[in-house]
């Protein structure tokens, strides 16, 4: 992580407590502010182990997505240490921590949290802000270094550097960040927002919209009751955001992301067709053409109207094996001569 030149300045930890020790390496700007609750903080973060190669386990800087840390002062992050050091620091401040392992009781499921979104591994992107606890399964967290850190714990060095400090009033609040009631509000608002920009062609914004709504409903359907009707109408108005995000993945090129949303969707209604042609349009893409060909197939019984449409995309199929089976039998007579050679 490059960070801004300065002189290393030690003894500022005090105020943290017992097993937290603050180094500034560039002392930032102006007053300290108060930190209010709902104070939006801005930084990248880089954690390392303490070990003599000084072990880097996440760098926001190069993970993934490679974007930066939001936290809102207040809401009960759940790595509550960030938050701590977080309040000690200036704008455009640079600071290390080393924090002893008592305080790191969440830090693994929190990183596993923050590593999901950076590489969009995690099922429904809901931002970078880590607000409920990552669920632990049986086969572990998914990172080597995290399931080690959950069975033999140690402390840690975090190095943040704060990009922006904003009081409440003075930011547009995140949809992850507003109440139940605000959620509900928002969600036909995101979606036009979504569709302006897809018919701008602006794919990936338009995708951030539908994430974002996705998000809010994830979030509202944790507070009601698995199968009641509160909880199968949430459910339902997923559908519309998880095809139009699915679509946006498709024109992306993110062809994996594409067919696990519209899978998705057939899991909660198998007779949507758009779930089905954009499915196999995915599947074509990544050279999966049995499994196109099937939901292709599909979709026609749903809606024989698409006919015309579907054969087109059955003749590229049948274009693709037939240039695959040229393929594999130029790499066979190549193989071939090599054997009779020798």
């Amino acid at each position: 992580m490059d960070f801004p030149e300065g002189e290393p300045e030690s003894g500022l930890g005090t105020s943290l407590g017992r097993g937290i020790v603050k180094r500034v390496i560039y002392p930032g700007k102006g007053e300290l502010p108060l930190f209010e609750d709902g104070t939006k903080v801005i930084f990248h973060y880089k954690t390392s182990k303490l070990d003599e190669a000084e072990t880097v386990l996440e760098d926001s800087r190069t993970l993934g997505k490679k974007k930066s840390m939001e936290l809102l002062i207040g809401k009960q992050f759940k790595l509550e240490v960030w938050e701590d050091c977080l309040k000690t620091m200036r704008r455009d401040e640079v600071a290390e921590f080393t924090v002893d392992k008592m305080h790191l009781v969440s830090y693994a499921p929190v990183a596993q949290k923050l590593r999901d979104f950076a590489l969009d591994k995690s099922g429904q992107s809901q931002g970078s802000h880590c607000c409920g606890m990552a669920q632990m399964s049986e086969a572990g967290l998914g990172y080597p270094d995290l399931d080690e850190f959950m069975k033999n714990p140690e402390p840690l060095r975090f190095t943040f550097q704060i990009l922006s400090i904003n009081s409440p009033g003075q930011y547009k609040k995140d949809a992850w960040a507003m109440n139940d009631e605000e959620k509900r509000a928002i969600l036909p608002i995101l979606k036009e927002e979504g569709n302006k920009l897809y018919q701008e062609k602006e794919y990936e914004k338009a995708a951030e919209k539908y994430a974002e709504a996705l998000g809010c409903l994830e979030n509202l359907v944790l507070h009601e009751k698995p199968n009641s009707s509160e909880y199968i109408e949430l459910d339902n108005l997923r559908i519309p955001f998880l095809l139009n995000y699915a679509q946006c993945k498709l024109l992306l090129g993110e062809y994996y992301q594409a067919i696990e949303h519209c899978s998705s969707v057939i899991e909660k209604d198998d007779s949507l067709v758009k779930a089905y042609f954009r499915r196999g349009k995915a599947h074509v893409a990544c050279w999966n053409l049995d499994e196109a060909r099937k939901d292709f197939k599909k979709a026609g019984e749903l809606d024989p109207s698409l006919a015309g449409a579907l054969k087109k995309e059955l003749k590229i199929i049948d274009d693709l094996e037939k240039q695959k089976d040229k393929e594999d039998k130029a790499v066979m007579q190549n193989v071939f001569q090599k054997m009779v050679e020798h």
